[in-house]
């Protein structure tokens, strides 16, 4: 128990803060799969899903967020393609948010694609702009998030 509960609860308070306050996150990702495993996971949070470049501008424009996660690869244009169409991937949320830097200033952001090649495009876009930025495969997501928002 922490300290701060323990005070808590002796003058009779305890339970009257809530720990865990609600985010406000934002997820590109194309796959309803990945939807339903986000929406579980920050249950009790805020949570805008975009599955296109348009969509997801659109959104990241009007609304201010706590955690941004994108993924690169999005349907139909880019899986399997034999060559890469940046306008209708996660690069280009990235390059917006990268040439935006009165959008999401304090968001933290994470690359979360199959697809480490383009993600890493994403991310040194990102860091280059001054932005906190990384690349976590989907795999390891559960611990990150976990560690940075306690979810």
């Amino acid at each position: 128990m922490s300290i701060l509960k323990g005070m808590l609860r002796k003058l009779g308070i305890e339970g009257t803060f809530n720990e865990r306050s609600p985010i406000r996150v934002f997820l590109l990702d194309d796959d309803t799969r990945r939807h339903a495993w986000f929406t579980k996971r920050f249950k009790g949070d805020h949570l805008d899903i975009a599955e296109t470049v348009e969509g997801a501008l659109k959104l990241l424009d009007e609304n201010a967020y706590d955690a941004i996660f994108l993924d690169h690869d999005l349907l139909p244009e880019h899986y399997h393609a034999e060559s890469t169409d940046d306008e209708r991937t996660g690069y280009a949320v990235a390059l917006w948010l990268a040439a935006r830097p009165d959008r999401q200033p304090a968001s933290t952001i994470m690359v979360h694609t199959r697809n480490a090649d383009g993600a890493m495009r994403m991310v040194e876009e990102l860091r280059r702009a001054g932005r906190q930025a990384e690349y976590v495969p989907f795999p390891l997501l559960a611990h990150k998030i976990k560690h940075y928002w306690q979810r």
